[in-house]
């Protein structure tokens, strides 16, 4: 992999956009790898936020607290208006908030109602389209959500409660036509064993893995056993034969179809055909986290933002410092 080492002079956030890292809260700060640096927006925003998406066109972006009840949504880095969860259980998993484009309409995937109930807003018009009567949500903590390439389906990694990670898919048009729909997914890989981690490869596939801590029937082995990795092809609800990984893992972001970016403790690169840890960076610390849910233990969660149209991955080692890392 390379290495690029960008120092700032006071880093917030952090996000892409074209191929380029940019620091919404501190004005639309924006980083190249070749050094330069040039401001997209005006105003600075004096809160403790840690968390920014960006939407497709680049147009709008959301900040918020990740283990908090605050956001913000921009456009052109100027606010358009406060965006607020819920505070129960807030400090044990991270603000769940995405942009699709349906349409050619922007929409905020997030929680604004309650905990437990997904809800699709109109950027431009704050009309939340998705608040209708009727609406009945299965009880789960929606977190880590994100979007297909094809703006298609909606994936939520979020959790339940004993506690258990969850991973849950949803067709976005379908959903608009009908939000009852919403309240219950009726496409999540059910395969035997707690499933930590998952992201989109494409429009059709998913990589997964299995962490170590719940196997659903102890008398049939699980079709993905604990601590492999495999490819939900969703569409058609079958994985590929799982592999085993050479090391410690639990936050995967595939870079193509044979190998993915694993955060947990450091950077590495894995071969998700054979589970080789091909290369790996040690002395930059890239957090603990491993499932959806935080606990009293993971004190140290560094915002990391993959970019899925170049491979690279983004990581905010503190103020004043950001490693971006590519694939070779």
């Amino acid at each position: 992999m390379k290495r690029y080492t960008i120092k700032t002079n006071y880093l917030k956030t952090i996000d892409w956009l074209n191929g380029k890292i940019v620091d919404w809260v501190s004005a639309g700060q924006q980083y190249s790898l070749d050094g330069e640096k040039k401001q997209l927006a005006q105003y600075h925003y004096a809160f403790n936020f840690d968390g920014s998406i960006t939407s497709p066109d680049g147009q709008y972006a959301f900040v918020f607290k990740r283990l908090g009840t605050k956001g913000l949504l921009l456009k052109n880095g100027e606010l358009l208006r406060e965006i607020n969860r819920t505070y129960y259980c807030a400090e044990s998993y991270e603000y769940p908030a995405a942009f699709f484009v349906f349409n050619n309409v922007t929409y905020l995937v997030h929680c604004p109602i309650d905990y437990c109930q997904l809800d699709f807003e109109n950027v431009e018009t704050g009309e939340i389209v998705t608040n209708i009567p009727g609406r009945n949500p299965s009880d789960i903590f929606h977190s880590r959500l994100s979007i297909s390439p094809n703006n298609k389906y909606l994936m939520v990694c979020g959790w339940v409660w004993h506690p258990i990670d969850r991973v849950e898919l949803f067709d976005i048009e379908a959903c608009l036509k009908d939000p009852l729909l919403l309240d219950s997914s009726s496409m999540y890989p059910d395969f035997g064993t707690e499933i930590n981690t998952a992201s989109f490869i494409d429009n059709e596939r998913i990589l997964i893995a299995a962490s170590d801590e719940e196997l659903f029937d102890r008398k049939k082995p699980p079709a993905l056993p604990q601590k492999h990795i495999a490819i939900w092809r969703f569409l058609h609800n079958d994985l590929s034969a799982p592999v085993k990984v050479d090391g410690e893992f639990g936050n995967l972001f595939p870079i193509n179809d044979s190998r993915a970016w694993d955060m947990y403790k450091f950077p590495k690169i894995i071969n998700t055909e054979t589970g080789e840890i091909e290369s790996k960076i040690q002395d930059i610390d890239s957090g603990l986290q491993a499932s959806s849910i935080f606990s009293n233990s993971i004190t140290n969660s560094p915002q990391i933002q993959f970019d899925r149209q170049t491979g690279q991955i983004a990581i905010r080692v503190d103020s004043m410092t950001i490693e971006i890392l590519a694939p070779k």
